[in-house]
């Protein structure tokens, strides 16, 4: 079985190396006339695909998944419209490809300069979310870039019709369809034929859990853009606006649970610890939000559970909240240092120079000010649809979209020149 499985991961990356050579040569209107076909495609295609996804959602209850996951899983007609509107949005955005960057003058006469081209063939393997299928293809496509897609056996009947419109998308626009595949098998050989695929596949984006992204990590030969776990946090500054701060921590928790940039940990300065809790808790109440609190926390807040050493590096991605109080501003950045994950992580507070500080000193992806940590993806941050969130700091950091689907090559100008 391995051998077949082999194969056939073998034989996408061989059609999708030569697809590559040809979205590279794509122009930009070529590109955004496949993404508006894809997104018509799609838009005709709303009720088989929502019943393709009824199909696996019953196949998910059927199996007791997570709240967290079904969540992840599920598509409504307002998902399927972001979806479309997520394409549509790609097709304005500037083509990095071929984008030129300053010159320089060498004393031997060489121009030099730099010149932003497609990375080449990725392979994306995630789970549940069936939307990544849509927001990948179009992310790959604008960045002249070929794509092999794996989703998780629970949504390979929504990840099918979703892949048939982007292929019917790419032939209407006059396109090879292998710049986009779908890997139709679900058995999980196919991931480790993938990221150990050097010779067709150039890099990977897990998009999953952390026992995936973990697995993934330490058994790739293929380059990596990963991040394992959304351990984000807001803090209360004590200068802060508690109004604005209940506000944003509210949103950060509550807006989506099972989103990587959802809040598990509010960190509340000691000065305003029992002014601001009773006010926060109210809020979360309303939305059924288990607390679970420090010591201090326990102690102004009656009846929430007391928190243990695990709850401090839990990604809950459900309706679960740990609360820690604080000295201060240091302690707020100890605490980052010591159990975040390096993704989202903000501060609400009024005071410029608490700002600066913990802006410059939490060494997070996103570092937010006065702003919930739910804003932590590509399409609110303007680059569109996002491949994936990145906590690494090489190649790319942060939401990945066009340009982190780029790299540089050098370009270098002479006149018969020579080295003496």
């Amino acid at each position: 079985m391995k051998d077949e499985i082999k194969h056939i991961v073998d034989q996408a990356g061989q059609k999708a190396r030569r697809a590559a050579r040809v979205i590279a040569a794509a122009d930009s209107r070529q590109k955004n006339d496949a993404l508006l076909a894809i997104a018509e495609r799609i838009d005709a295609a709303a009720d088989a695909i929502l019943a393709a996804n009824a199909v696996d959602l019953q196949h998910a209850r059927d199996k007791g998944i997570a709240d967290a996951l079904y969540d992840r899983l599920e598509l409504t007609p307002a998902r399927m419209q972001g979806m479309t509107e997520g394409l549509r949005q790609i097709v304005k955005l500037p083509d990095p490809v071929g984008a030129l960057g300053a010159q320089t003058i060498q004393p031997s006469g060489l121009r030099i300069g730099k010149m932003r081209v497609p990375l080449g063939v990725i392979g994306i393997i995630y789970e549940s979310r069936p939307n990544v299928t849509a927001d990948t293809a179009a992310l790959c496509i604008k960045s002249g870039n070929a794509a092999i897609l794996r989703g998780g056996s629970e949504a390979i009947e929504s990840n099918k019709a979703i892949a048939d419109c982007i292929g019917q998308g790419l032939k209407d626009a006059g396109l090879d369809t292998s710049v986009v595949q779908l890997i139709p098998v679900t058995d999980r050989n196919v991931v480790g034929c993938l990221i150990q695929s050097t010779e067709y596949v150039d890099v990977i984006v897990p998009r999953g859990g952390k026992s995936l992204v973990a697995r993934i990590a330490a058994e790739a030969r293929v380059p990596v853009i990963k991040h394992l776990e959304g351990v984000c946090h807001v803090f209360v500054d004590e200068a802060a606006d508690l109004n604005k701060a209940v506000a944003v921590a509210v949103n950060s928790k509550t807006f989506r649970y099972g989103i990587c940039g959802a809040m598990e940990t509010l960190l509340v300065a000691e000065p305003v610890a029992v002014r601001f809790l009773p006010l926060v808790k109210s809020q979360l109440d309303k939305h059924e939000v288990e607390l679970r609190g420090c010591e201090q926390t326990c102690s102004i807040l009656n009846g929430i559970a007391k928190a243990d050493e695990d709850d401090w590096t839990a990604e809950y991605l459900a309706p679960i909240l740990s609360i820690r109080v604080v000295d201060g501003l240091n302690q707020a950045i100890d605490h980052i240092a010591e159990y975040g994950s390096g993704h989202t992580d903000a501060i609400v507070t009024e005071s410029l120079q608490a700002a600066d500080k913990f802006q410059r000193l939490v060494d997070s992806s996103s570092v937010m000010l006065n702003a919930a940590t739910c804003f932590a993806d590509g399409f609110q941050y303007g680059l569109g649809a996002e491949i994936g969130i990145s906590t690494d700091k090489l190649h790319v950091r942060g939401p990945v979209g066009l340009e982190g689907l780029t790299t540089e090559k050098y370009l270098v100008t002479g006149d018969g020149t020579i080295r003496n």
